[in-house]
């Protein structure tokens, strides 16, 4: 009963990270402002844009892999360790004038969905 919602979170999870990160290449305005901390993508904000994309889609396509090849455990060690991202995002957003809700809402929130998805692939 646990394995497909456990599957299915972590797959849902993987993929919403991987859109995020062509978000940043698409639309890098919008997405930082999305993120929680407003950038321009002129100048060498562009480059950290871009960089912040391959970052997260890296991570989408590893946890991914890792599920795929590796199976539930060794996924659920991986979403521990990439729920370590979100938590950081989070004091990111803090530290450069970000939103409380920003900050809480989307990163802290995500950081708990991971490690929720952890806790699931750890029982599955």
């Amino acid at each position: 009963m646990l394995d497909p919602i456990a599957y299915g979170l972590a797959i849902l999870l993987d993929l919403l990270i991987i859109f995020i990160g062509f978000r940043f290449f698409l639309v890098p305005d919008a997405a930082a402002t999305a993120f929680g901390v407003p950038a321009k993508s002129d100048g060498d904000a562009g480059a950290y844009l871009t960089v912040k994309g391959l970052r997260d889609i890296t991570s989408g396509v590893i946890g991914l892999a890792v599920l795929l090849f590796a199976g539930a455990h060794p996924a659920a060690w991986a979403m521990l360790a990439v729920a370590l991202t979100p938590f950081g995002d989070c004091a990111i957003v803090l530290r450069h004038g970000g939103t409380k809700a920003a900050a809480f809402g989307i990163h802290f929130a995500t950081a708990v969905v991971v490690l929720i998805s952890a806790a699931l692939l750890f029982a599955a």
